[in-house]
Formats: structure tokens, C-alpha cells, sequence
């Protein structure tokens, strides 16, 4: 995918705790310092829309999406990573954009381990399917993340008001929490999504 809005750095905001209180007691700099970090029920998603323009990064724990982290080994768990991947190829639906948005996916790209084979990594562009250079067996910690990537053309980007990650949390049980970075008409903002507050506003 070539790089634009998300090759911008983002600045690590402190998240905005007041869109997704879940009854603990939050410490700003601890939310600062686990993005990035591989934790169970947790997922990272950086938003950027600039004109037509809509960029979506999510990064989870393979653990998140699939049920589990190992190669694997059975029937069932190849049907859960083809029934994971379907679902990730389907971002109008995950990131709950709306129809008068008129969005079009124009580039996505899976990155994982156990997302299998030649699916390791793949890029496709305009329905176009091209094979990337799949990532390594396993990571040396044992744990094994996802990565999705799209980029959107959309001709009533004023449609969007905001990103609604209900779907996401239900297709995806095991995730109990999204730290998301968004930058839109409004600047840039960060906030912690729940399946509860599973919504914010661009």
C-alpha cells in the first residue's frame, strides 16, 4: 500500500477516557505507554481522513480475531482463519461507515503469520489480488499479531460523522478494547472504544 495520511507520525495523545469509562481507574501515561504493546482483548486503530481520502490501520493480537495464536492445527482452526479474513475484507461493514459516504475500497492489506500460506500477506488494489512479502513464521516472544490496512475513496466524505466500531466488537469477541488515533476535519484525538462505547466522533 502506498504510504500517505497514516505515513504521517502521530503524536501519542492521551486518550479520551471520557468515551469509553469502563469503571477502572485509568492513568494517562500507562494508556500512553501499551500502544503498541501486544495485549489480549486489546487492538490499536489508526483513522486518518483527509479529503476523500480515509485510512484505516487496525493491529491486533492474533488472539483478538482468530481465538488463538498457534499454527493451525485442525479442521476448525483453518475455518476460523478463512472466516477471519473474510471478515476483515470487509471494512465498509467492520468500521460501520455509512452508505451516503459513497466509500469505495481502493487498497487493503493483511498482514499475519496465521492468516495462512500465501495469505501471510497479500495486497489487493481495485479487486486486484497481488502477492506481498509474508511476515516471519512467529514472532520470538511466541505471541502473533494482525495487521489490517485499507484506504478508501469516498465522494461524500461529509457523511461520515463518525467511527462506529459496534460490528467490530461483535464479529471479534475476544476484543474487549480499541485504542484508537483518529485525524479528521476536527484535528487529531485518541480514545479507548468499548463494545459499550463502541463510537467516536470524527
Amino acid at each position: 500500500m502506498r504510504p500517505l495520511l497514516l505515513a504521517l507520525p502521530f503524536v501519542l495523545l492521551p486518550l479520551n477516557y471520557s468515551q469509553a469509562q469502563d469503571g477502572h481507574d485509568h492513568h494517562e501515561h500507562d494508556a500512553a505507554a501499551s500502544l503498541g504493546a501486544h495485549e489480549h482483548g486489546t487492538a490499536h486503530l489508526d483513522v486518518a481522513l483527509d479529503g476523500t481520502a480515509l485510512e484505516l490501520a487496525l493491529h491486533s493480537p492474533a488472539a483478538n480475531l482468530l481465538g488463538f495464536e498457534h499454527a493451525p492445527a485442525s479442521a476448525a482452526d483453518e475455518a476460523q482463519v478463512a472466516r477471519t479474513r473474510q471478515q476483515l475484507e470487509q471494512p465498509l461493514v467492520l468500521f460501520g461507515l455509512p452508505a451516503a459516504a459513497a466509500c469505495d475500497v481502493s487498497e487493503q492489506e493483511l498482514q499475519g503469520d496465521l492468516l495462512g500460506g500465501a495469505h501471510a500477506g497479500y495486497q489487493r488494489r481495485d479487486g486486484d489480488a497481488a502477492p506481498s512479502e509474508p511476515e516471519p513464521a512467529a514472532r520470538a516472544d511466541g505471541h502473533s499479531d494482525i495487521e489490517a490496512r485499507y484506504r478508501l475513496d469516498c465522494r461524500h466524505p461529509e457523511a461520515i460523522q463518525a467511527l462506529d466500531l459496534r460490528t467490530l466488537f461483535e464479529r471479534f469477541p475476544a476484543t474487549e478494547r480499541i485504542q484508537v488515533q483518529l485525524i479528521g476535519p476536527r484535528g487529531q484525538q485518541g480514545a479507548e472504544l468499548t463494545p459499550d462505547h463502541a463510537r467516536l466522533t470524527f
